[in-house]
């Protein structure tokens, strides 16, 4: 399963407080999924295939479509961050700050990487009228190969 559980947010808001934070409104669909993601104060890494699961499990009817839409709502809203994996593998992240993440490519997981151990002395210069949004640092991992 593509969840990933940390212990490092202080503030544990409920659901209907997450959603208020960004000014959304708190439908059914967007509470159930906010209970699912913020309820136990823990930061998250979900698919939208896995938070359907968590939805499915519970014994709640949403449609795959609308976590997939509701999820992109949260990260536009500023709630979430999504990280790409493979230009096609979206992960949705419930901590905000930017930060770096461990791919394994065993089982597909997502985790937070320890940004202290992360140091990035410069970046490119951005073309002439663009300028740079955001840097996301995704590592992947494999088992170790013994010898």
């Amino acid at each position: 399963m593509n969840v990933d559980h940390h212990n490092d947010r202080t503030d544990t808001p409920d659901a209907t407080d997450w959603l208020g934070q960004a000014g959304l409104r708190p439908t059914r669909q967007r509470v159930l999924l906010a209970e699912l993601l913020v309820g136990d104060g823990q930061n998250r890494h979900v698919t939208a295939e896995s938070l359907y699961a968590q939805v499915v499990d519970s014994g709640e009817k949403v449609a795959l479509a609308t976590v997939y839409n509701t999820l992109r709502a949260f990260c536009d809203a500023g709630l979430m961050q999504e990280v790409t994996v493979d230009g096609s593998k979206s992960y949705f992240d419930t901590r905000t700050d930017d930060h770096p993440h461990f791919f394994w490519e065993e089982t597909s997981e997502l985790t937070d990487a320890p940004a202290s151990e992360l140091e990035i002395r410069s970046l490119p210069t951005a073309p002439e009228g663009a300028e740079i949004a955001k840097v996301d640092v995704v590592i992947r991992l494999r088992r170790a190969r013994t010898s």
